[in-house]
């Protein structure tokens, strides 16, 4: 053979994908109250959040709702896609509805469209008992409102 040819390493090299195993979401109520509250804002609770051990998903859920992207990876590598799910959910991403949907995650379906301005999810949220849900995705609606105008605000052009 007059010519080696090198097999092309960009399969070996190629980022590992790994299928990440989805951790339970079961939260006493006043977590889901304070988490409610930290997403209204609350800096000290979402604080709070991420420096505990047992809740940190919930102080990077924030943060994944700010738009910060490391805080989505760290949700997606650490079992917490489902929670990802939601925040791309409540942004208009039809996709992650479809597969909360498919994976039977009602609740988050409904905190996402509800998120979103979906007022039949709101009602669905509060027929069905899940109250502390249903504050989760009114403070989810208003950050997102309050990050779509500084968006569009001229004035602060930049400054996320």
């Amino acid at each position: 053979m007059l010519f080696k040819r090198k097999k092309k390493e960009s399969i070996d090299k190629a980022e590992e994908i790994t299928a990440v195993k989805l951790k339970p979401l079961n939260y006493p109520p006043k977590i889901l109250v304070g988490w409610a509250e930290a997403i209204g804002g609350n800096t000290s609770l979402r604080d709070w959040f991420l420096e505990s051990e047992e809740f940190k998903e919930l102080g990077m859920s924030i943060h994944a709702l700010l738009l910060k992207e490391d805080a989505r990876i760290w949700l997606m590598k650490n079992g917490y896609a489902h929670l990802m799910a939601m925040i791309n959910g409540a942004e208009g991403n039809e996709e992650a509805i479809h597969w909360l949907n498919k994976s039977n995650f009602q609740v988050l379906k409904h905190v996402a469209l509800a998120g979103d301005r979906n007022q039949e999810s709101l009602t669905w949220l509060i027929r069905n008992k899940h109250l502390e849900f249903a504050m989760i995705a009114e403070r989810i609606r208003v950050l997102k409102d309050q990050i779509e105008d500084t968006h569009n605000d001229v004035h602060s052009f930049g400054k996320d």
